[in-house]
């Protein structure tokens, strides 16, 4: 006799022991809280599906990293085999492994100009806190023990270690914790839609950009260490800086000696279009580069910082005897991570996933941009395959969001997963970053059921 299984009463049991067990990143500690947790169960393509059989449309890439999809052999086979061969050796001192050393070869070839040299982590953000380990270093080692700031931005998003976090200009994700502010400068945000009511759109880059120069002559060129900037900033909203913006910030920071570190966790790895999108879309020529999430398409936990070649020289020339840099962790350049990494890398060049990319991102922000003729949306912006949708309750002015902008946005995020979509609420925004593998049928559903979402919550306005 077959036992009869109860779908419910698992799902009921799973969720009892998350809410027990366990402490979420971003989770509340609230006591009044009734947030009940969703429980994916499996997943295939761009699809997700949760322990009460629920099947959502995934409009946010896991966590901007599912590039691939989800389900993808290859790559599950890549590191079973690997494992079978070597799961795992210290990477520490001059030890090495076959896939981190091919690795490391490759995204030399993929990164801009002298950016050669690789440095292993296991996340964006123990690549945040290792690239910025790595100016102080340079600047030490190099006879400029003064140059220690770190100049970052309001908005910004770069990780929720100790540094990484306190790097990071989300004003509502500063919460209990304790941060190094002393350490670093928060510039102004690049976000258009809420810039200051008496600039104008025209004169919002020389605004910033004479913000960025009174900064640095306040602080002293000579105790800057470095200017850490997404291309856009990600999880702060999917703020796209006015044109020009980035070409002069380098120039500025080259004037003064001050390292340009391009974050490209989100942006790199065909979100934009390209592998990286520094140089080809925001004319770069950054000292770093950061990047995690879709190097290994989700699929194993990686980061890497690419350092430009003249700066290691520059190391080896001084007068240490025997420069070591001492920064590292247990799973850097993890094998199975490494191997993942490259046969990732060979499916999206083999898939010609970037030209993908390139070919239907405007349909997306094209068809996105159709959700502007309701009052309730205040503004659309994005790039290729990374976007959202600020909502307003008002058209007038905050240089915030209002708790009425962020219930409304609440409200779409709870109709679209009804309705079996699921996009990421922050703040006034759903934001999107679907797998890069989606198709123009399946942009079409995601915008039918927004657009259905946002008629709902604006009935329930009225």
């Amino acid at each position: 006799m077959n036992e009869v299984f109860d779908i419910s009463n698992e799902s009921k049991e799973l969720k009892r022991n998350d809410q027990a067990y366990l402490l979420h990143p971003w989770g509340s500690l609230s006591e009044n809280t009734n947030d009940e947790p969703m429980i994916i169960e499996s997943a295939n393509g761009v699809y997700v599906t949760d322990s009460d059989r629920n099947q959502y449309l995934d409009a946010i890439g896991g966590m901007w990293c599912m590039t691939l999809g989800y389900g993808n052999e290859d790559l599950a086979l890549t590191m079973q085999e690997q494992a079978v061969r070597m799961p795992y050796y210290t990477p520490f001192g001059s030890m090495s492994n076959i896939p981190a050393v091919q690795l490391a070869k490759k995204l030399a070839a993929l990164a801009p100009g002298d950016l050669n040299i690789v440095h292993y982590t296991n996340s964006g953000s123990t690549a945040v806190d290792s690239a910025i380990r790595f100016c102080h270093y340079y600047f030490n080692a190099t006879g400029k023990e003064s140059k220690k700031i770190i100049l970052s931005r309001k908005d910004a998003y770069h990780g929720s270690t100790y540094l990484g976090a306190s790097l990071s200009g989300k004003a509502w994700d500063r919460t209990c914790f304790q941060y190094m502010d002393t350490l670093v400068h928060h510039l102004s945000s690049p976000h258009s839609y809420r810039r200051p009511p008496h600039i104008a759109e025209e004169n919002f880059c020389n605004y910033l950009l004479n913000e960025m120069e009174e900064a640095i002559q306040q602080l002293g060129a000579d105790n800057i260490a470095c200017f850490i900037a997404e291309p856009i900033l990600a999880s702060g909203g999917v703020i796209v800086p006015p044109n020009g913006y980035h070409q002069r910030a380098q120039e500025l920071m080259k004037r003064h000696n001050i390292l340009f570190v391009s974050d490209e966790v989100v942006t790199g790895f065909g979100r934009l279009g390209h592998f990286f999108s520094s140089n080809i879309h925001f004319g770069l020529d950054p000292d770093i580069i950061i990047t995690a999430k879709g190097l290994t398409s989700g699929y194993a936990p990686l980061g890497a910082i690419i350092l430009s070649e003249h700066l290691a020289r520059e190391i080896k020339e001084t007068h240490l005897k025997n420069p070591v840099f001492t920064n590292g962790y247990t799973y850097s350049g993890h094998p199975i991570a490494c191997a993942v990494a490259l046969k990732n890398i060979e499916l999206m060049e083999k898939m010609a996933l970037c030209e993908h990319v390139r070919s239907i991102g405007p349909y997306f922000i094209e068809r996105l941009q159709e959700l502007e003729k309701y009052p309730i949306v205040g503004d659309i912006r994005g790039h290729h395959l990374m976007a959202c949708i600020e909502f307003r309750a008002s058209n007038a002015y905050s240089p915030i969001p209002t708790l009425e902008d962020i219930a409304i946005a609440q409200a779409v995020d709870t109709h679209c997963q009804r309705l079996g979509l699921l996009v990421r609420p922050y703040e006034s925004l759903c934001i999107l970053s679907p797998p890069l593998i989606i198709n123009e049928q399946q942009i079409d559903s995601m915008i039918n059921i927004l657009q259905n979402a946002i008629e709902e919550t604006m009935k329930e306005m009225d």
